[in-house]
């Protein structure tokens, strides 16, 4: 795995606001967004962020930079290289399983989730392009 970096929010506007400024800040992909209701009911938003380490380290600087702008942001930071129990016992549960062809995941169950990376701009039927953003994993 690349460098991970995270971006917890509060609010989901804050949330689309840093998004937005880290991706337009570097070559980052972002992978996930998790929303959680926290003390109150606030809604707690982290977004996912992932490319090289420099890319990653500018990209969440630029989003917390704008998060901070708007709202308010709990925390941010960067994982270099996360240990390999990180990736498969908790970043899995945030990510949506990979399927195949035939729509199941490599255990056989069947999954709804959109593929991870989904280009942002996908051909119609009719061959023109669509402005629709990808469906990102949803975490509840």
């Amino acid at each position: 795995m690349q460098a991970l970096g995270l971006i917890e929010t509060l609010g989901y506007t804050t949330a689309v606001s840093a998004a937005d400024a880290a991706l337009k800040a570097a070559d980052v992909q972002l992978i996930a967004v998790e929303k959680v209701i926290g003390v109150g009911g606030s809604l707690g938003v982290t977004i996912h962020l992932s490319g090289d380490v420099a890319a990653v380290s500018a990209a969440v600087d630029a989003g917390k930079a704008e998060a901070q702008r708007i709202g308010t942001v709990i925390s941010a930071h960067v994982i270099a290289k996360a240990h390999e129990d990180v990736n498969h016992k908790i970043l899995s549960r945030f990510l949506p399983s990979k399927t195949t062809d035939a729509g199941t995941t490599s255990d056989g169950a069947k999954s709804a989730a959109p593929a991870i990376l989904a280009e942002a701009d996908q051909t119609d039927q009719t061959g023109t392009a669509s402005t629709s953003a990808p469906d990102l994993p949803e975490i509840e």
